[in-house]
C-alpha cells in the first residue's frame, strides 16, 4: 500500500503540473460511422494530399491527459506521413470513459477480442482501409504510456491485422487485469513469468503466426513505468517468434542503445531502444515534431526510427554504428525451435528504415484494497 500511495501522489503531481493540453485540431479529420463502437471512442484521421491507393496505415494511441491533435502535433507523425506517403488513424479517448483520457489498457472488457475499446479500434481500422483503399497488409499500431499498453493489447488481440507495432513506455499485453496488479506492474514489481506472458499472448486470439514486428522504446530514468517492462515486452514477443534470448546484434549512438533480434531470414523482427537518462515520454529529435509534456527532445525521433523499422519510410539516414560484432553462426546456441543457427540464413542489418490508471474498475461489490485505492484516487482528484 505504501508503494501504491507513492504512485498515486506522483501521478497527482504530474496531473497538476501538466494538466490536459491540446493543439490545433483542424489538421485532423473526424472519422464517423465506423461501426458499433462498443468502447464509445472518438476517431481522428490524417490523409496526405494525393495519397496513392494501397498506402500503409499507422494507428496511433495517445497517452493520458493527451488527445489526438496534441499527440500528432508533438510527435510529428503527420509531417512524416506527408513525406513518406501513408495514412494516420488516431483513436481518441473520451472523459465519459476515463476522466483523464487514458485508454483502459488493463480492463478485460476493453482489451479482449471483439469487445469494448479493442473492437472499436478494430472497426476504425476496417473503415479506414475500405473507405480510402489502404493496404490491409501494411497496418501498424503505436502508442505512448497507456496508449502504448493499449497498442500492446491490440497487437495481442488482433495480431493478424497488424504487420508491426511500436510500444513506447508501455507494458506487456495481459500483464495486469486489476488495479492493484496494474500499479505493481507499472512500478516493476511482480508480474507474470515469461511463460505466462507467452500464454497470455497466444491465448488472446486463435492466431498462430506469422506475428507482427515489434519496436520497443523506453527511458532508463522513467519513474512512472519501470524500464523493466520493456524487457517483459521483448520476452513476450521473442517467445512467440521463437527467437534466442540473446539479441542478434546491438547498436549504439550517444544516449540511444538498441538490441535487435532477427528471424531465420535475417530480418529484424524485435528491437529494444533504451534512451539513457530519459524519463516518461516519447523520444523526439531530428527536427520532427516539437517538445511538450511527455514529449521529450532527446535528439532522436522515435517517430522516424519506428517508421524506418516498419519499412514504410526511408526518410533520413541511420544514426547507428554497430557496437557489437555478430556472433558467428557456428558459435550461436540453438533457437527455441531447436533449429541450429548454422542452418539459418546469414544475418543482415535491417534496412534503414502519462501511463495512469484513472478509469472505473469493474464493480465487484467486494470491499478491501480496490476500494482503498479508489478512495485514494478520488481524494487525489484522479478519479470520479
Amino acid at each position: 500500500m505504501r508503494r501504491i500511495s507513492d504512485t498515486i501522489a506522483r501521478l497527482a503531481a504530474l496531473r497538476a503540473q501538466h494538466g490536459t493540453y491540446t493543439a490545433d485540431p483542424d489538421k485532423l479529420q473526424t472519422l464517423t460511422n465506423f461501426g458499433s463502437n462498443p468502447g464509445t471512442l472518438k476517431a481522428k484521421c490524417y490523409l496526405p494530399k494525393d495519397l496513392p491507393t494501397g498506402a500503409p496505415l499507422v494507428v496511433i494511441l495517445h497517452g493520458c491527459t493527451q488527445n489526438a491533435a496534441a499527440y500528432d502535433h508533438h510527435s510529428g507523425w503527420s509531417q512524416l506521413a506527408d513525406e513518406a506517403g501513408f495514412a494516420l488513424l488516431y483513436p481518441e479517448q473520451q472523459r465519459a470513459n476515463n476522466p483523464n483520457l487514458c485508454f483502459n489498457w488493463f480492463l478485460p472488457n476493453d482489451t479482449s477480442r471483439d469487445s469494448g475499446e479493442a473492437l472499436s479500434i478494430r472497426e476504425m481500422v476496417e473503415a479506414m482501409v475500405v473507405t480510402h483503399g489502404l493496404d490491409g497488409k501494411r497496418i501498424f499500431v503505436t502508442g505512448l504510456s497507456a496508449g502504448g499498453a493499449m497498442a500492446a493489447a491490440m497487437l495481442g488481440t488482433y495480431p493478424e491485422v497488424f504487420a508491426g507495432g511500436a510500444i513506447i513506455a508501455g507494458l506487456p499485453s495481459g500483464s495486469a487485469t486489476t488495479i492493484p496488479a496494474a500499479f505493481d506492474r507499472m512500478r516493476g514489481h511482480g508480474g507474470p513469468s515469461e511463460q505466462d506472458l507467452e500464454r497470455a499472448l497466444r491465448g488472446a486470439s486463435d492466431h498462430r503466426g506469422p506475428w507482427p514486428r515489434i519496436s520497443i522504446w523506453h527511458g532508463t530514468a522513467d519513474h512512472t513505468v519501470a524500464p523493466s517492462n520493456a524487457e517483459g515486452i521483448a520476452d513476450q514477443w521473442r517467445r512467440v517468434h521463437e527467437l534466442d534470448v540473446a539479441p542478434t546484434y546491438s547498436e549504439s549512438m550517444g544516449r540511444h542503445a538498441k538490441r535487435v533480434w532477427c528471424d531465420v531470414a535475417g530480418e529484424a523482427v524485435i528491437e529494444i531502444n533504451m534512451i539513457t537518462g530519459m524519463g516518461h515520454g516519447t523520444p523526439l529529435g531530428n527536427g520532427l515534431g516539437s517538445p511538450g509534456p511527455y514529449m521529450l527532445d532527446v535528439g532522436i525521433s522515435s517517430t522516424q526510427e519506428i517508421a524506418r523499422f516498419w519499412g514504410i519510410s526511408a526518410t533520413g539516414k541511420s544514426v547507428f554504428t554497430r557496437s557489437q560484432q555478430e556472433v558467428p553462426a557456428s558459435q550461436r546456441p540453438l533457437s527455441r525451435s531447436g533449429v541450429p543457427h548454422e542452418e539459418k540464413a546469414k544475418t543482415k542489418s535491417p534496412e534503414p528504415t502519462g501511463i495512469h490508471l484513472f478509469q472505473h474498475p469493474p464493480a465487484s461489490g467486494a470491499p478491501g484494497v480496490n476500494k482503498i485505492i479508489e478512495d485514494a484516487l478520488r481524494a487525489a482528484g484522479l478519479m470520479r
